[in-house]
């Protein structure tokens, strides 16, 4: 039997000295004082359970390692999903604003379509109004028409709509008679389905800053 300090005795079995301050409550290691010093007695026995306190030491931290490791492979399965996860949900935000934009485009030309459709029944009601109008009147209202349109044309910027009567245009380009009265022909069939032409009584009016008539004009 021999006799350690605390501080000893925990070295020696590998524990804190509370543990040993513990196994002296419990009984399990007897001590005495000598001179106000606390000591362990200490028997040959111990180092047995010495040993096997090591032992277990050893196994608890060889599983705690694989516990760690454990923990190590689950967290980097989780952060893989999570990444997994992120890529899915930016794919679905992407499809969702393309989704809001094709929408957008769709309503922008129904309203568009709406807006023509509208301009060709003002236009076939002003040609009606124009047509059943007394002769002096429609001339008066043609002659008023063309010179606020030439006023527009001059007053407006290069960029702005530029708006001519079908005749004017004609003249204005040197255009034989007879070419004349063809592409007028043409003006007269496709007047009542040809959103570029606008027709106002007998006359039609070109916007060459907005349509190309090339395809009438030759």
């Amino acid at each position: 039997m021999s006799k350690m300090s605390i501080a000893q005795a925990a070295e020696y079995f590998g524990v804190s000295r509370e543990a040993i301050h513990n196994r002296i409550r419990r009984g399990s290691l007897e001590s005495v004082v000598e001179d106000g010093v606390k000591l362990v007695e200490v028997s040959k026995t111990a180092k047995v359970t010495r040993t096997t306190s090591r032992t277990n030491t050893a196994k608890t931290n060889a599983s705690d390692s694989r516990y760690y490791k454990l923990l190590e492979e689950q967290n980097a399965k989780l952060q893989e999903r999570v990444t997994t996860l992120e890529g899915e949900t930016r794919s679905l935000r992407d499809q969702k604003e393309l989704m809001l934009i094709e929408e957008r485009i769709k309503i922008e030309q129904i309203y568009k379509d709406k807006d023509e459709q509208l301009k060709n029944i003002l236009n076939s009601l002003s040609s009606q109004f124009m047509l059943n109008a007394p002769s002096e009147v429609l001339k008066s209202e043609e002659v008023a028409l063309d010179a606020e349109i030439e006023i527009e044309t001059v007053t407006q910027s290069k960029s702005e709509s530029k708006v001519i009567s079908l005749k004017k245009y004609l003249k204005k380009n040197k255009i034989s008679e007879k070419k004349s009265k063809k592409i007028k022909a043409k003006f007269k069939k496709e007047a009542s389905r040809d959103n570029r032409i606008i027709t106002i009584g007998k006359k039609h009016y070109i916007n060459l800053s907005k349509y190309d008539y090339k395809n009438l004009l030759n």
